[in-house]
């Protein structure tokens, strides 16, 4: 089986945030204000992390794209009392907003604090422009980044309709075709021959938080000192 993930390389990555604008778009994201910035309820489910180090001596701020980092255990799908949050069969922790009685209880579990509960009814001005092969969630749900798994579906129905199994590199998320500097990488990672499972053995490859055992699937380049 197929297990998919993401590779981020720091040195490469300009922090344009054109894969932030990608995300928002191609999953019908509504575009916050002031307001909800003041209550900290902008939902977006890619980010750019500000990190700073000043272990040298010298400070340095390094801006990080940050989204869920699809854990192989994740904590989440432990604690969902309705089975909402759960790990499928490609790797990719999946969210049935149908299913979602809103009680967060995987909002607190997640160490990485990337899932977003909906408040209120979100007011999209784009949504005769919207995708329609995303759902739109209403109030009172979480959601979360799901690596475009809609693009997957329709990469595998293709293969199906041509008797053949789906490419390694054959199915990408928005945020890596929008990035301008090609510092994302995605694909199978149980298949040795590909891009991101070459690299993810580099000497610079690090993932957040691996301490706690959750073993996430994405993986990030540490920039070159």
């Amino acid at each position: 089986m197929p297990k998919f993930g993401m590779l981020i390389d720091l040195e490469k990555c300009t922090a344009c945030q054109a894969c932030v604008v990608a995300c928002a778009v191609e999953n019908n994201l509504p575009p916050g204000n002031i307001n909800d910035a003041q209550m900290n309820r902008i939902i977006r489910w890619l980010k750019i992390l500000p990190i700073s180090d000043a272990k040298s001596g010298i400070f340095k701020m390094t801006l990080i794209p940050f989204t869920c980092q699809q854990c192989s255990r994740p904590p989440c799908t432990y604690v969902c009392p309705v089975s909402a949050t759960y790990k499928n069969p490609d790797g990719i922790i999946a969210q049935v907003y149908w299913r979602c009685i809103g009680c967060r209880y995987c909002v607190n579990a997640c160490p990485y604090t990337i899932k977003f509960f909906n408040w209120y009814e979100p007011e999209n001005p784009y949504k005769e422009n919207a995708n329609p092969d995303v759902f739109m969630r209403e109030k009172g749900v979480t959601e979360k980044c799901l690596f475009c798994h809609h693009r997957l579906q329709r990469a595998k129905e293709a293969a199906k309709y041509k008797n053949r199994e789906i490419g390694s590199d054959e199915y990408q998320p928005a945020c890596v075709e929008a990035c301008p500097s090609r510092a994302i990488v995605f694909g199978n990672m149980e298949d040795a021959q590909s891009k991101v499972a070459e690299l993810s053995h580099s000497p610079r490859a690090f993932r957040f938080l691996e301490e706690l055992g959750t073993s996430p699937n994405i993986t990030y380049l540490k920039e070159i000192k």
